[in-house]
């Protein structure tokens, strides 16, 4: 009884330590875990601090990211002085990384109604349904800001955005 017994306190031991190992493995994932980088850039756009936000997205730098595009296009799109051209051209980067990212679609859509482009706008939802089966919110919010736009007489009336 006693030879079997430390041979389970043996496996037992081994199991623990291997436990312990996988448990630091997994710990030192975590802690080497990329941070999210445009997290700073949300809170000044949370904020509305479009020129804090849009200095924030040029020290991140992450051209290759559809959500650092978008973000990009959103924030020169609010500024005081809206940059419209260059939104537009954040916002086709996201697409050409992402073609179905939401708020890309949505944004541009909303551009394209500040620049009286209704037919693109409607481009945008249409893709939009078919990415999110007309339920998501990004698809709501263009098609209501269409729906202000129609009823303005063809002009943009900035919503909740």
């Amino acid at each position: 009884m006693t030879h079997v017994s430390l041979a389970r306190l043996a496996h037992l031991a081994t199991a623990t330590l291997l436990a312990v190992w996988l448990a630091g493995a997994h710990a030192a994932d975590i802690r080497s875990a990329p941070q999210d980088t445009l997290a700073e850039a949300r809170a000044q756009i949370a904020a509305r601090n479009w020129a804090g936000a849009i200095q924030t997205l040029r020290q991140v730098n992450d051209t290759g990211s559809a959500d650092w595009n978008n973000l990009m296009g959103y924030c020169l799109r609010k500024a005081r002085t809206p940059d419209l051209a260059g939104s537009e051209r954040h916002y086709d980067a996201a697409l050409r990384i992402d073609p179905q990212h939401r708020g890309a679609l949505e944004y541009s859509g909303e551009l394209y109604l500040m620049k009286g482009e209704l037919a693109r706008a409607r481009q945008r939802l249409a893709t939009l349904g078919q990415v999110c089966a007309q339920g998501c919110e990004e698809y709501l919010d263009l098609k209501k800001a269409i729906e202000r736009y129609e009823a303005a007489g063809q002009k943009y009336l900035p919503g909740d955005e």
